[in-house]
Formats: structure tokens, sequence, C-alpha cells
């Protein structure tokens, strides 16, 4: 028996249908899979359509998401110390993350507008051993404050993560199954792992307070960024500033990790 999936075709854009083996087993079956994660997959399209350019279409991220819970459906076992939801939602990003790197969707400077502005933080949080302000980012770059804040537009789809840091290896193991949870694991590695997670929350309790209640409203409270723009009086493009540059000063103030 088999269930159909939606797939693209050579050029990488029109989908189209693919047979994969049926669910087999007392477990759901494929298609009632499909049907109970498809709001998750919208939700994630939803969520990172919104730190994209605008030429990047929702239907092409949603298609691309639909891959990714196929692919997870097929690759889960209950024995990797995860829930499936999370399992899935590594596999959908990553399959939005392809479809964005083939198509060529980010343009190049994003990444590096990204980490220019994290050395710059960098660099003045070392000599002020506090949280840069706008203008002093500005001046460290030798740019004025406007010029700065087309920067972080710019750097948008490159401020959570690089494609270089989800990219399958050769052995076609992604980022969360090079992460999975080990309850046997080695003891350094599960104490770094800690250390790391204690080190992030503090660098987020550190931020100014404007942007630790926008990243908590965004990864805690589930909001939009128009939702977010709202409570904080401000457009939906500031906010999208705002993330960027949130997001630079956490990566800033955890290299070392």
């Amino acid at each position: 028996m088999k269930s159909d999936a939606f797939v693209y075709d050579a050029n990488g854009r029109t989908p189209r249908r693919e047979e994969v083996p049926a669910a087999t087993g007392p477990g759901p079956s494929i298609d009632a899979q499909i049907r109970k994660y498809a709001p998750l997959v919208r939700r994630l399209a939803h969520q990172m359509i919104a730190r994209l350019p605008a030429n990047v279409e929702l239907d092409d991220m949603i298609q691309a998401g639909m891959i990714g819970l196929m692919d997870a459906i097929g690759r889960f076992e209950e024995n990797q110390g995860t829930a499936f939801e999370v399992y899935a939602s590594s596999r959908i990003r990553g399959a939005m993350l392809d479809e964005l790197r083939a198509n060529d969707w980010l343009p190049r400077s994003a990444r590096k507008s990204q980490r220019d502005i994290e050395n710059a933080i960098h660099r003045i949080e070392g000599r002020l051993k506090r949280a840069p302000t706008e203008a002093e980012i500005a001046k460290e770059l030798g740019i004025s404050v406007t010029e700065y804040q087309d920067m972080l537009n710019d750097a948008r789809g490159a401020q959570l993560i690089y494609f270089d840091d989800m990219g399958s290896g050769d052995d076609d193991e992604d980022y969360l199954e090079r992460h999975v949870v080990d309850e046997n694991g080695e003891p350094g590695e599960i104490l770094r792992d800690k250390r790391f997670r204690a080190a992030l929350v503090q660098a987020i309790q550190e931020l100014p307070e404007r942007e630790c209640q926008l990243m908590g409203m965004y990864y805690e409270q589930d909001m939009n960024l128009r939702e977010i723009g709202a409570v904080m009086g401000v457009t939906e493009s500031r906010v999208c500033q705002l993330h960027s540059q949130a997001v630079a000063r956490l990566r800033a103030r955890l290299k070392q990790w």
C-alpha cells in the first residue's frame, strides 16, 4: 500500500506527487500524521517567512516543509530521546532552508551583514563591558544609524542560523540528530550542554529590556511580528530590526561556544 507525498521536480520549483511506503504496525498511518502535523508546518513557515526577503513565497515554504515532515515521519525512532514534534520541527526547518539555498533566495550579503554586526558588538562589549547602543554599533562600523538599520534588515534570514550550521554532511545527519539527547552520553558533553544552556539564558536576560521582552514574546509566547509591534508600539519592520540586533548580541556573547 502506498501514500502520496509532495516533492519537487528537476527544476526544484514545481511540486509533483511521489509514492512512499505506507506506515506499518500499530502506529498512526502516514496520512493521519500528515493531517495532524500540517498545522505545525504552516506555523513554522509563517515564522520563517517573517524573517526572509519579500520575494520568498509562503506557499513555497509550506511545500518544502511538507517534504521535511514526510522525511521526519519516515526517519523518526521513539528511542532517540526526543518528542516527535521536536524532531519534525528540525526536519521541517531544514527542508525549508534547503529550498532557500537551492533557489538562492537569500543574498550572500545577509550572512556578511550579520557577522559584521556580531563582530562590532563583540568588540564594543569587550571595551565597555555592557550592551552597546545602536549609535555605538553604527559608529564602530563607520556608518550612520540609518545605514546600520538597513544592515539589520539585510541580515534577515541569516539571523538565527547559518546554512553551514544546518547543512547535511556526507552521512546525511542533520543538526538535531547530531545533538539528540543521549542519556548514556559522555558526562563532560552533558555538562557542557548544561553550561551552554545556562550561558544562553543569562545572555538573554542581559539583553536590553526591549530586546529581552521581544525575544520572550516571539519564542515563548509564539507571537508574530505584527502582534509584537502592536505591544511595543513600533512598526513590524522595527521589530525585525530589533530581533536581528538581539540575535547578533547573543551570537557575539556566545562566540566561545
